[in-house]
């Protein structure tokens, strides 16, 4: 069971990248948008100081009282904008108003001789409210005292304040994306060479055991490139090594049941005791398939991947494989009462691999058409092309398979059949070998009666 696949590492560095600039644009727009408060309150506050400072001139003290001299115009002036209103009052003594609005409320605590108080009230809507006293007669005079307020309505500064943030935060903006562009491209960058790892991984054969090669590869990846490298070495080392095995042991098989079979096939022609012979002629049938099946064990481990890898590819000539394959049988087919033959449609077809592997697996399928077809059957082995295929069937008249054993057969031990002395290996050994070759094997119901094994292979 495959362990379950984590999230990219194109993403996690990704996100663990942009996730601190997004932060970083947030506080950076969030103290944008303070520092342009303050600075629209500044602002607005001088221009509120000086509208005080204006109108507090324009009030003088005589003998009378105090004479304010605001003409009309001016009071036009301050309430010509709707959307930036200005209210204003004078007050002498400090709340009784002399002129202005009432609604302003009076600042809170008691405010010093011309220093200025700055704070916001509600007159109905929201407003900044500079309050300035001043002193105009004799010291110590209570009637003296003057108060002047002038009101201004937030939405200007709320909008100065506003403008000031889109002006620091859209070019803000535009870096932090710049930024990104570039961290993306980095992480692009700097991923490469695993994407060429992976290229290299995905596209290797299984029996592909050579070395990685990485064109200039950062550190981190060259080692783990090392690391691949020095499992393959220790893989094909490993196939050598078994390689080495199975030929000594296979030649250290053969030898000692080649011994016992000529013994046997001497005892059985010197001894005439029918008891003697009957166990005689069962070790022989004993040594026959016991070579047999060290031959076969022997040639189906040629014929896993890794170990055919090591095998020269080349073009085989269909047409004379076929024709020397068989030619090579007829003795063997006619000592069977067999009736064997070749049918080579297209003399010009060939495929790509090792003729060895591809003789010895139609070497079986014949082998196993004339130990089972019976006596007085008809074997042909037949070369066509079929689209961008080759087909060899071997098709033979005799009992054929039931069609539940069709497809079992090529499973390795499975024998269809109790006759013959083999071992269930051979049907085996041709499914490794063609489906190495990038092709298949089937069989198939002859009509009207028999078995077609066929070999597909691609056109080479």
């Amino acid at each position: 069971m495959s362990a379950p696949a984590g999230r990219s590492l194109h993403r996690q560095l990704l996100l663990w990248l942009l996730l601190p600039q997004l932060v970083l644009w947030l506080v950076a727009a969030f103290g944008a948008y303070r520092l342009a408060s303050r600075h629209a309150d500044e602002l607005v506050d001088a221009s509120l100081l000086q509208a005080a400072r204006a109108l507090a001139r324009q009030i003088k003290p005589t003998a009378s009282g105090l004479f304010v001299d605001l003409p009309r115009s001016a009071q036009d002036i301050l309430a010509a904008d709707p959307e930036d209103r200005v209210m204003y009052t004078v007050s002498s003594p400090p709340g009784q108003l002399l002129l202005g609005d009432a609604r302003l409320p009076p600042p809170p605590g008691t405010p010093a001789l011309n220093e200025p108080v700055f704070f916001d009230a509600t007159v109905p809507e929201p407003m900044r409210v500079v309050s300035l006293d001043l002193h105009l007669g004799a010291a110590g005079a209570a009637d003296s005292a003057l108060r002047v307020q002038i009101a201004r309505s937030s939405a200007p500064r709320e909008l100065l304040a506003r403008r000031m943030l889109l002006d620091t935060a859209l070019p803000l903006s535009l870096l932090i994306a710049l930024m990104s562009m570039v961290v993306w491209a980095g992480i692009r960058r700097g991923l490469k060479p695993l994407a060429e790892l992976q290229q290299q991984m995905e596209g290797r054969r299984a029996d592909a055991l050579d070395p990685i090669q990485l064109q200039a590869a950062p550190p981190e990846v060259g080692a783990l490139a090392g690391a691949v490298n020095e499992l393959l070495g220790q893989v094909q080392q490993s196939l050598a090594t078994q390689r080495r095995f199975i030929s000594d042991a296979a030649h250290q098989l053969r030898t000692p049941l080649a011994g016992l079979k000529s013994q046997t096939e001497l005892a059985l022609d010197a001894t005439t005791d029918p008891a003697l012979r009957q166990r005689l002629q069962r070790v022989h049938e004993s040594a026959v398939r016991g070579a047999r099946l060290v031959s076969q064990l022997l040639v189906l481990a040629r014929a896993e991947p890794e170990a055919a890898s090591a095998q020269g590819w080349a073009a085989v000539d269909c047409g004379r494989l076929v024709r020397e394959v068989t030619a090579e049988w007829v003795p063997r087919a006619l000592a069977a009462g067999c009736d064997l033959g070749a049918e080579v449609v297209d003399e010009s077809l060939s495929v790509q691999g090792v003729e060895l592997l591809l003789r010895e697996a139609l070497v079986n399928l014949i082998d196993n058409a004339v130990r089972y077809a019976g006596r007085g059957a008809a074997i042909t082995v037949r070369l066509r092309r079929a689209g961008d295929d080759v087909w060899i069937d071997v098709e033979d008249n005799g009992p054929g398979l039931p069609p539940e054993l069709r497809g079992r057969a090529f499973e390795r031990f499975v024998r269809g059949s109790t006759m013959g002395e083999g071992c269930g290996l051979g049907l085996a050994i041709v499914r490794e070998i063609v489906e190495h070759h990038g092709g298949s094997a089937a069989l198939l119901p002859a009509a009207p009666q028999g078995c077609i094994a066929r070999l597909t292979l691609p056109l080479g």
